[in-house]
């Protein structure tokens, strides 16, 4: 675990070494809520923008769908680099994640999603706490917080006698995020992870906790370098902490996520707690993300 937490870091101040002055870009968020606008009767200028989508690769952050907006999401991850060349380095092996997320209100979306791997099917509710803002009102960070609940529909060996309730994975985060900069933001995502019934695992426990770090640095007006790492306080037997290393490409509608990681799991309890890749062993999975944002809530009122 030290090993990985001092990688964690180097990625972390690696991020966080260069970063310029240059002027905040009109993207994806900005277009979604008009509350990303600066107050001018008020003087208060909420921060936008703090990453480009709601999720870094896997990890949620605490940007919100803008009312009003669907983000229909597909996620795809190949098998492992290390497989070799007769597998053409994990291409030949894919699992996808389809998701559709709805912004509700202001600070409030949900979203469903359906993973293949284990036949999974998530929810989540997502709803911003604060925003980050300068000026009269001056808030020194954003914060929301997630509640989830996933269902494993993999079939199982009779034996087991896996009730529907057995199947059921439910996730809780807070989520604290700060912008440093037009080029860097940073957060933190304490998460609390609960199994109705441990099936097929070893050690671990019903109740886990972890900890995610999470960083984007902008590398140019459409462009950013992205980095998260979950830190366990117990794991199941042969799993590791995942971490992931990304890039964005933010083309004003869609974003367009390349990335690797050591995880295969999609949602909250798979990819932070049944990870058992190693980056150190060769178990890096090359991946994809698409967002991509629809108005269905009719046009906004001028």
């Amino acid at each position: 675990m030290k090993i990985f937490l001092k990688r964690s870091l180097a990625i972390l101040c690696l991020i966080l070494s260069s970063y310029s002055g240059m002027a905040q870009q009109v993207d994806l968020f900005k277009m979604q809520d008009s509350t990303s606008a600066a107050d001018d009767k008020n003087k208060t200028e909420r921060i936008s923008n703090t990453f480009y989508s709601t999720r870094v690769v896997t990890a949620q952050t605490v940007e919100i769908t803008g009312k009003g907006s669907m983000d229909f999401r597909v996620n795809h991850r190949f098998a492992p680099l290390n497989l070799g060349f007769y597998d053409l380095f994990g291409l030949d092996f894919v699992s996808a994640r389809i998701g559709f997320d709805f912004g509700i209100a202001k600070n409030l979306m949900v979203g469903i999603g359906r993973t293949g791997t284990n036949k999974e099917t998530d929810g989540f509710i997502k709803y911003r706490l604060l925003q980050q803002s300068s000026g009269t009102s001056n808030i020194p960070v954003s914060v929301s917080i997630l509640g989830s609940m996933m269902y494993r529909n993999i079939k199982m060996d009779p034996a087991l006698k896996v009730t529907t309730s057995d199947r059921m994975y439910y996730a809780a985060q807070l989520m604290i995020a700060r912008k440093l900069n037009e080029h860097t933001s940073i957060q933190v995502s304490p998460t609390y992870v609960h199994y109705n019934r441990i099936i097929n695992l070893t050690g671990g426990a019903k109740d886990l906790f972890s900890i995610g770090l999470l960083a984007r640095q902008r590398i140019s007006r459409k462009v950013s370098i992205n980095a998260e790492y979950f830190i366990q306080t117990k794991k199941f037997d042969g799993t590791y902490n995942p971490l992931s290393i990304g890039v964005d490409i933010n083309t004003g509608g869609h974003v367009f996520q390349l990335h690797f990681t050591n995880s295969t799991g999609m949602n909250e309890h798979t990819f932070i707690h049944e990870t058992f890749g190693s980056w150190g062993k060769g178990d890096i999975r090359y991946g994809f993300n698409i967002s991509r944002i629809f108005r269905i809530g009719g046009k906004k009122k001028s």
